[in-house]
Parts: C-alpha cells; sequence; structure tokens
C-alpha cells in the first residue's frame, strides 16, 4: 500500500504542478482550488493508509523521508516534461515561465514539509549528513544525491526501530533479560554516568524493556585502578545495602574492566560479584599509551592533565588524575597489576573485543586514532589493540558483515548509531538473556 500511494502521490503531484503548461499544451484543465488542496494535505497527511508503526515519531520521519520520495520523483518527471515540450512543440514563453513560478512554490512546499520533518525527528541521520545537506543543497546535482542518502537513511532508521520495537513487544511477557541478580554497568575512562547523556547510549534502555534492573557505576572519570576500584567497592556495596540483592553482574568497559578485575581480587569483592563482562577492556595496556607517556614533552602533559581536570572537577568529579588513569594504561603498567589480582573462583569471568576495519568510516577519536594505534598495537578498535582483550581462554571477538568492524565506542553505542550487520542493543539483550540462563 506504501508504495502505490507513493507512485499515486507522485503522479498527481506532477499533474497538479504542471497545470498551466499541460492546459497550454495538451488542454488537460486541472482547476486552481484542487492544486492548492491537494499540496496542502499531502504536506500535512503524506502517509495515509500505510502500514502501522509503533512510535509516533517513526510516522514523522516516514512522512518526511516518503515526501522528499515525492519531490525527488517529481524532478526527474519535470526534467522529461519540459526537454519533451521545448524539443518538441512550440510553446508561449509566458506560459512556460508562469508555470515555472508554480513549480517552484508547489515542489518548494513538498520539500520543506519532508526535509523538516527528518531533520527535527530523524536519530540516525546525525551531525554529518545534517550539514552535508546544507553544503551540498546548494550545489546542482551534488544536492540531488545528498538527497538520496537522506532519504535512504531515514527509511532504514524507520524499518530497522519499527522491527525492534515490534520485537521486544512480542517478548515483553518472557523477561528475558530478567536476570537473577541486577546489572552494573561500568565505564571506562575519561567519562562519567550522567543522567541526561547515557554513556551506554540506548542499551540500557533496551536492557529494562527486556526485564533487566539496571545500575550505574558513578565512579571518577580518571583515576589510577586501585582508586577506581575503591569507588566501585563503595558503589557495589551501596546497592547491595539498598537493595538486599547480595550480588550484581558487572558488566564493564575498557578501563572499567580493570577497576572491577581489582576490585575482585584485592578489595574483597569477589564476595558481592557473581559475573564479570569485560567490553574492550586493554588488559594488558596499551603500547601506544607507552610511547605518549614517554615521549610527550612534560610540559604538555602537565597542561593537558590540568585542563582535564580542572573541566572535570566543574562535570562532578571530586579529585581526578589524568596522568594517574593513563599511566595505569600502558602496558608496563597493567602487566605488574595484573600479578596482584588474579581471576577468583568465585567470580564468573567473559571478555568481549571488537575490531575497526576501516577507520575512517568511524566517528572521532576513533576515526584519526586507528591508524596511528595500529603502529603499536596491530589490529586495534580505535583505542585498544586485539592482543591486549583477552586474560583467558573465555574471549569472543565480535565479528561484523560490515567492513567497517566496530569501534571502541560503536560497542557501547556512544553514536547511538544503527551500524550495518551489528545491532549492539540486542548484542547486549542477547549477552544479558546468556547470564540469565546460566543461572546468574
Amino acid at each position: 500500500m506504501g508504495t502505490i500511494t507513493l507512485i499515486i502521490n507522485s503522479i498527481i503531484l506532477f499533474l497538479v504542478s504542471n497545470t498551466y503548461i499541460i492546459n497550454d499544451t495538451y488542454n488537460i484543465k486541472i482547476p486552481i482550488i484542487i492544486t492548492i488542496l491537494f499540496v496542502i494535505l499531502l504536506s500535512i497527511f503524506p502517509s495515509l493508509l500505510n502500514k502501522k508503526l509503533y512510535d509516533k515519531k517513526l510516522y514523522i520521519v516516514r512522512d518526511g523521508y516518503r515526501l522528499l520520495i515525492i519531490f525527488l520523483t517529481n524532478i526527474i518527471l519535470d526534467i522529461i516534461l519540459y526537454l519533451n515540450i521545448i524539443l518538441k512543440y512550440v510553446i508561449d514563453t509566458k506560459a512556460l515561465l508562469i508555470n515555472l513560478v508554480i513549480l517552484i512554490l508547489i515542489l518548494g512546499t513538498i520539500f520543506w514539509a519532508g526535509i523538516i520533518r527528518v531533520y527535527l525527528f530523524s536519530k540516525q541521520l546525525g551531525v554529518k549528513y545534517r550539514i552535508g545537506g546544507l553544503i551540498l543543497g546548494l550545489i546542482p546535482i551534488a544536492h540531488l544525491a545528498m538527497l538520496f542518502i537522506i532519504i535512504k537513511i531515514c527509511k532504514d532508521e524507520v524499518e530497522f526501530e519499527n522491527n525492534k520495537i515490534k520485537l521486544n513487544n512480542s517478548r515483553k511477557k518472557d523477561e528475558i533479560c530478567k536476570t537473577k541478580y541486577p546489572i552494573l554497568l561500568v565505564h571506562g575512562i575519561f567519562f562519567r554516568d550522567f543522567e541526561k547523556l547515557n554513556y551506554w547510549g540506548r542499551i540500557p534502555e533496551e536492557l529494562i524493556n527486556n526485564g533487566a534492573t539496571v545500575y550505574y557505576g558513578n565512579h571518577s572519570s580518571s583515576l589510577a585502578i586501585k582508586d577506581s576500584a575503591l569507588e566501585l567497592s563503595n558503589r557495589i556495596k551501596q546497592i547491595i545495602k539498598e537493595t538486599g540483592c547480595k550480588k550484581i553482574n558487572v558488566i564493564a568497559h575498557s578501563k572499567g574492566g580493570l577497576d572491577t578485575r581489582f576490585a575482585i581480587s584485592n578489595l574483597g569483592m569477589d564476595k558481592y560479584i557473581a559475573t564479570l563482562t569485560m567490553i574492550n577492556t586493554p588488559n594488558h595496556g596499551c603500547l601506544y599509551a607507552d610511547y605518549l607517556m614517554t615521549k610527550a614533552p612534560k610540559a604538555l602533559k602537565k597542561r593537558v592533565a590540568s585542563g582535564y581536570n580542572f573541566t572535570l572537577k566543574k562535570l562532578g568529579d571530586k579529585d581526578p588524575d589524568f596522568i594517574a588513569g593513563v599511566t595505569d594504561l600502558t602496558h608496563p603498567e597493567t602487566e605488574k597489576i595484573n600479578k596482584i589480582m588474579p581471576n577468583s573462583k568465585n567470580v564468573y569471568y567473559q571478555a568481549y573485543g571488537s575490531i575497526l576495519n576501516q577507520a575512517s568510516s568511524s566517528t572521532l577519536p576513533f576515526n584519526l586514532a586507528g591508524a596511528f594505534v595500529k603502529n603499536f598495537d596491530g589490529p586495534n578498535d580505535g583505542i585498544v589493540g586485539v592482543e591486549s582483550f583477552p586474560i583467558d581462554k573465555d574471549f569472543t571477538l565480535i565479528e561484523t558483515t560490515n567492513p567497517r568492524g566496530i569501534s571502541h565506542g560503536d560497542v557501547i553505542d556512544l553514536n547511538r548509531e544503527n551500524i550495518k550487520g551489528f545491532d549492539v542493543r540486542e548484542f547486549y539483550v542477547q549477552l544479558v538473556k546468556d547470564l540469565k540462563d546460566k543461572g546468574y
């Protein structure tokens, strides 16, 4: 029904937008009042009698990209019509100009009705394509190519998100993520847990929708591993005391995995942590961090650390320590720390890691750092080398059909991006479901 509606609307718009020239050339009359009413109705209700969607915002995005399809289709039809008339018929120049003005007004209305919808409500366009649309919109031919890309992104977004909501609705009663122990999400270095800007993107909401109980580490953004571990230990004790849950399942990203391992082995948290799932954790450090810490001028390191520490204090950290946090991620330091934090027999450990195959296709800072990191650590996720992820045999490399691969940020949904071949939200749903199935 949707495709048929698009075709019918495109044809009707083509006829009404060219009513003046068609009447003058082919003697087909279309009353102006019909033209105005149709354009208004099409601009407001472009998706009548179409497939049901499960979210109101998806309706708006779908209406938007369908108006853009109608606009794009009419541009092509208009070019064909004008070439046909100019080449084959003798037409009054005045009629041609009048119709051109009418055409610009009508197609302009349809275009803006569509582009405003997708710019305001699409979550997958991102800054890059929004800015690209504004810049290339001024360049002939290029603006049509960009419009096609925008339509494709929005169409894929509506289909993907609608199917995801449908899937969650169908399994809601099963509560496949309702684990025996609640989930504690532990962030990595240089970030904090903010209420309005979730480090874990759309993942927590997806887990909660499938029955999980989720808490956050709420620890400082950058400290030495032992100090971060102490903060996490206090947070875990707080959760245990407030909820009476006895134990928790920890899912830790990046340095958060090292912090949690230290808390388990040295601060008695093996009593309270049932499982530790490490996501892209540099368990053996980063060789490029060694290089930066030894080669960077002391004055530069001091300025960077001072600026970072000052900013993060303003954002909530009590006493951030940039240098201590980075130093503990060097290869020599992690190897020293590894010797004093062996795995506990009371905790189930597992580790996951990903590879960023095409750094240029990712986002900041991973698209810039990936090639640099590769010189020191080999294949990597834009920040951490693949060889640094495992601590034992229970390691899984996250693979995808997307030649781009998955970055250090992609694996926690940092950019809220739907990546072809890797559904990050479903990855975590299945990960937590597996913990539930194992009895945790």
